[in-house]
C-alpha cells in the first residue's frame, strides 16, 4: 500500500476530487475551483520533484484530475492509475509537454492540458536578459564586486560587446522567438531567423532575414537565441560541430529546452573559448548540470526561471486549474489556445471552455464556438 502524503485541504466536502501535486502562485486558480464545487488537495511534501510513487499516493482510489508539474514523469503508470480512479483530467503547468506520454494518456482517456500563451513575453524577455547580461559580463562584475576586488577604474575591467548594429540569430522563431526578436531589434540589432517566423497581426514590424539553413545563423550570429520545441529532431541541436561553426565572441542564449543543446561538447566548447558567453535557464539534466559548467566564468546560469514573473506564473496556475475543471465539468475546448486573455480576466468569470487540451482532436472533445 502507497505511503500517505501530506496534503493541504480545500472544500473538503467538493464533490470532485482535485489534486496539485505543487502549491502554485497565487490564490484565484484555488478559487475557480472550489467555487466549482471541487474538493482541492495540494501537497505539501517537502520534496522538490515527486516519485512516481508519491503521485500514485496522491491519485487514491477516487481523483477526478490532477494539476502536475513538468519535472514529473507522467506516462503509463501514472496515467493508468489516474483512470483506475476515474480521472479524465491532467494539466501541466507549462507550455511544453516533453515530460508527458500523451499517447498513454490518450490511451486511458485522460485530456492532457498544458498553459500557452501566456509565458511569451516574460520567457523573451529572460532570454533578452541573459543576452545583454552575457554580452556586458555582468554577473562576472557582481562576483567580483561582491568579493571586495574592486579597487578602482582600469581600462581593461570586464570588457564586454557592444549589441548595438549587431546580428542576433533566433532558431525557432516562433511567438517567443519572435516577442525576443521585437526586443532586440530595439537596441538596434539585425535579426536572422531560421524557423517558422510569427506574424502576428497587430504587432511592430521587426527588420528580420529568413536564413536559409540554422548554419547560416550559426555563422553569421553574434548573439543566438534557441527558441525550438524539444523533440528527436531538436536533440542536441546545438552539438560540437555546430558550437565551432559559431564566432569565437558569440553569445549563445537557452530558455527553451536543455537538450537542445549537448551539454558536455558546451563545456569544452566554453572551456577552449574564454571569449565565448552562453546564458542558459535550462539544462539537459534538470536539475543537474554537466560537469565543469558551474566553474566556468564565460557562462551565466539560472534555475529554469523563464517564467517567473509573478503575472505569469499566476496565469499559469489559473489556466492549469481550469483546463483539468474545464473537463470535468464537460466543457468545450478553447477554438484558440494562444488567446488566453479571457481566462486571465479577474473582473470576470473565464470561459465555459478548457483553455489548452493538447490530445483534444485524439479524444474527439468538442470545439467551442466562443
Amino acid at each position: 500500500m502507497a505511503k500517505p502524503v501530506s496534503i493541504e485541504v480545500y472544500n473538503p466536502n467538493g464533490k470532485y476530487r482535485v489534486i496539485s501535486t505543487k502549491s502554485m502562485p497565487g490564490t484565484r486558480w484555488i478559487n475557480l475551483l472550489i467555487e466549482q464545487d471541487c474538493r482541492l488537495e495540494i501537497c505539501t511534501l517537502k520534496k522538490t520533484i515527486l516519485s512516481v510513487e508519491d503521485i500514485i499516493a496522491l491519485i487514491g482510489d477516487k481523483c477526478d484530475g490532477v494539476i502536475g508539474q513538468l519535472t514529473e514523469d507522467w506516462g503509463e503508470t501514472l496515467f493508468s492509475a489516474l483512470s483506475r480512479a476515474g480521472g479524465k483530467a491532467f494539466s501541466n503547468m507549462a507550455v511544453g509537454y516533453n515530460n508527458v506520454d500523451v499517447n498513454a494518456a490518450t490511451k486511458y482517456g485522460v485530456a492532457v492540458g498544458n498553459t500557452p500563451g501566456v509565458l511569451t513575453e516574460t520567457t523573451a524577455e529572460l532570454a533578452a536578459s541573459l543576452s545583454l547580461a552575457a554580452a556586458r559580463r555582468i554577473v562576472e562584475a557582481d562576483e567580483f564586486m561582491r568579493a571586495g576586488l574592486y579597487d578602482g577604474w582600469l581600462p581593461h575591467l570586464f570588457v564586454g560587446n557592444l549589441l548595438k548594429g549587431q546580428t542576433v540569430g533566433v532558431i525557432g522563431a516562433g511567438r517567443i522567438g519572435s516577442a525576443y526578436a521585437r526586443m532586440m531589434v530595439l537596441s538596434y540589432c539585425f535579426i536572422l531567423t531560421y524557423g517558422q517566423f510569427l506574424k502576428a497581426s497587430g504587432e511592430p514590424p521587426v527588420t528580420w532575414k529568413r536564413a536559409s539553413s540554422m548554419e547560416e545563423v550559426l555563422r553569421e550570429a553574434d548573439v543566438i537565441s534557441l527558441h525550438p520545441i524539444l523533440d528527436k529532431t531538436t536533440y542536441h541541436l546545438v552539438n560540437k560541430e555546430r558550437l565551432s561553426m559559431m564566432k569565437k565572441e558569440a553569445i549563445l542564449v537557452n530558455c527553451s529546452r536543455g537538450p537542445v543543446i549537448d551539454e558536455a561538447a558546451l563545456v569544452n566548447h566554453l572551456r577552449e573559448n574564454p571569449m565565448f558567453r552562453v546564458g542558459l535557464d535550462v539544462f539537459e539534466e534538470e536539475p543537474y548540470m554537466k560537469p565543469g559548467l558551474a566553474e566556468m566564468k564565460n557562462a551565466i546560469i539560472v534555475p529554469h526561471i523563464a517564467s517567473a514573473s509573478k503575472w505569469t506564473r499566476e496565469g499559469m496556475a489559473t489556466l492549469a486549474a481550469l483546463n483539468v475543471l474545464g473537463k470535468i465539468k464537460g466543457y468545450p475546448i478553447w477554438s484558440d489556445s494562444n488567446r488566453v486573455e479571457p481566462f486571465l480576466d479577474e473582473k470576470s468569470s473565464p470561459p465555459a471552455a478548457c483553455p489548452s487540451i493538447v490530445n483534444s482532436k485524439a479524444l474527439g472533445l468538442p470545439v467551442s464556438k466562443m
